[in-house]
């Protein structure tokens, strides 16, 4: 696999396509730090990171708006990929649907979100928007 980001994103968007309620995903520490800020910006339900094989797993349980069944998460774009890197500054910062949805970043202190990056004015490469 070249991308594993961008598998981790198409998993869980055909997981939403199909109205899955739990969606099983390859563990990576990068992975898990994407999943913990979906979870702390309430994208998603719970996570669950399970150490069986050699790689391990995470489940992600997909969080439904009970009523209308409609998904919290609407789309799940890859931004930077390996055949072209997307870095930006924190003065130019990307700012998805003018501040509704967020953008993954991956930083000298970590993983998180354009506005956590905004506010350390520090920059990196864009991983993926959600909203």
């Amino acid at each position: 696999m070249t991308d594993p980001i961008a598998d981790y994103l198409t998993r869980v968007r055909n997981a939403i396509m199909a109205n899955h309620r739990v969606v099983e995903i390859p563990a990576s520490n990068l992975k898990k730090e994407i999943t913990k800020i979906l979870l702390d910006k309430g994208y998603i339900l719970n996570y669950k990171f399970v150490d069986e094989g050699p790689q391990g797993s995470i489940k992600i349980a997909l969080k439904y708006d009970p009523v209308n069944k409609v998904n919290a998460i609407k789309k799940l774009i890859r931004i930077s990929k390996p055949g072209l890197r997307k870095y930006t500054g924190y003065k130019e910062m990307p700012r998805v649907l003018n501040g509704l949805g967020i953008a993954v970043l991956s930083t000298s202190k970590g993983v998180m979100t354009d506005k956590e990056a905004r506010e350390l004015k520090i920059g990196g490469e864009v991983l993926c928007y959600v909203y």
